[in-house]
């Protein structure tokens, strides 16, 4: 039904899918089956697109470009291509996507109109505004040649990645060119097993890049399946697509440290307040029952080996809990939660013995002292503090205005290209062929 209905709905439902703590398991696992491709476009519209964007014809901006797609999905199109003697992929928005998307986001929002009026849940769960953000977010792909630079900035120096680089003189919101990425996806068992690839240490390498992206950087890639990793001849772990990116950040690293301290304590009154301050609820409809939800989990669990704990298992439990108690995590922490039960699945694909916990253990103790820290405590009754003034200076005007109305709510790859040419942008994130010089890729 969704596919019928265009890119703007399959993109929906694939969005819906990370949020099981809106939805049914069953309709969780029907809507992660969506596959976002579409018909080709045209090879005469996307030489026309590259025309208007770049300023010359596709033969004089590539030294060479393949009219026959790559891949075509419901937003872009990819055609392999060359500048100079360096392999490149250019990603083509469709001609009229964006009217299409923003008509069907009118539809959508009226449609969340008529339900929120008849229907609680849709009153309480604002998806339509979280799902525009994340469209008008792909439809730039400015905004995803950031997205891949910024992976490659906080990654630089570590040999077990390649982001691609970005060839900025050929980007713009229209057009995305990038490197290009080649080796085995990094799920093709057999064609691993042939290379003589370890896959105990793929997976254990995998996770703990994943995990390094989203508890040291704080910012992570939100839509890890294996079709956006590869095995390159080198052994590094080539990404790929960076439309989707998560961000941990303070707030948020201080809500996770609160759950994850009641949890090991066992303290259910302590994981219900952290619990209900994640989800924004200060008042819950029924806080005892929850926090006796919460008691049942943590004990039901507490026996076992962490390492026996499947993680899509755990997280399953937890967001029933939160579903049966109306509760809707931040977008941030859905993403997370998904990316983890996504590194899981990959993992035990790789090595049946797999164990996530083992890795995750690391960076969670780090995150847990780092949070007690001395600057991090500082932070935190700056912060506070901050709060409490701004209230006061706040007070006055409020109290006026209520007076006045009761009504009125208050793996930088160090290959790449040459510096001058394509590969180089200014800090506005422009191509301008001018700054940040990379070398070739070889």
């Amino acid at each position: 039904m969704a596919e019928e209905l265009g890119p703007t709905f399959v993109k929906l439902g694939q969005i819906l899918s990370t949020r099981a703590d809106l939805l049914p398991p069953a309709y969780v696992a029907e809507l992660a089956k969506l596959q976002d491709a579409a018909t080709p476009v045209p090879v005469e519209a996307v030489r026309e697109v590259i025309r208007d964007e770049l300023g010359e014809d596709a033969d004089q901006a590539f030294a060479a470009f393949d009219d026959v797609p790559l891949a075509s999905a419901s937003i872009g199109q990819a055609h392999a291509a060359l500048i100079d003697d360096v392999e490149v992929v250019a990603k083509i928005r469709r001609p009229g996507a964006v009217e299409s998307v923003t008509q069907d986001l009118e539809i959508l929002r009226e449609l969340a109109e008529i339900a929120s009026r008849t229907w609680a849940p849709a009153r309480e769960h604002d998806v339509v505004e979280e799902f525009s953000e994340t469209m008008r977010a792909e439809l730039d792909y400015l905004q995803e040649a950031r997205h891949a630079e910024r992976f490659a900035e906080q990654l630089a120096g570590d040999p077990r990645i390649h982001i691609p680089v970005v060839a900025w003189e050929r980007t713009t919101s229209r057009v995305l060119t990038l490197e290009r990425v080649r080796g085995i996806k990094v799920n093709d068992i057999a064609a691993l097993d042939a290379a003589g690839i370890d896959r105990k240490d793929l997976a254990v390498r995998s996770a703990d890049l994943l995990c390094t992206m989203i508890f040291e950087a704080g910012y992570f890639h939100a839509d890890p399946h294996p079709g956006n990793l590869f095995v390159e001849a080198d052994g590094r772990i080539g990404l790929i697509d960076f439309g989707m990116v998560g961000v941990l950040d303070d707030a948020l690293r201080t809500q996770l440290v609160r759950v994850l301290v009641a949890v090991t304590r066992k303290d259910a009154d302590r994981l219900t307040r952290a619990v209900l301050d994640m989800c924004g609820q200060a008042r819950p409809r029924d806080r005892d029952a929850l926090r006796s939800s919460l008691d049942r989990l943590v004990r039901h669990h507490a026996a076992r080996p962490l390492a026996e704990i499947p993680t899509a298992e755990l997280v399953a439990e937890v967001i029933a809990v939160l579903r049966a108690h109306h509760l809707q995590l931040p977008r941030e922490m859905a993403l997370l939660l998904k990316v983890l039960v996504m590194v899981d699945g990959l993992g035990r694909q790789l090595d049946p013995e797999f164990d996530l916990w083992g890795i995750l253990t690391p960076f969670i103790r780090r995150l847990v002292v780092e949070s007690f820290a001395p600057d991090a405590l500082a932070r935190s009754l700056r912060a506070i503090l901050t709060d409490a003034l701004q209230l006061g200076a706040d007070a006055p005007t409020t109290c006026a205005g209520r007076s006045r109305s009761s009504s009125r709510a208050a793996s930088t790859c160090t290959c790449g290209p040459t510096s001058s040419g394509p590969w180089s942008r200014s800090s506005s994130g422009s191509a301008t062929g001018s700054s940040r010089a990379r070398s070739p890729p070889r």
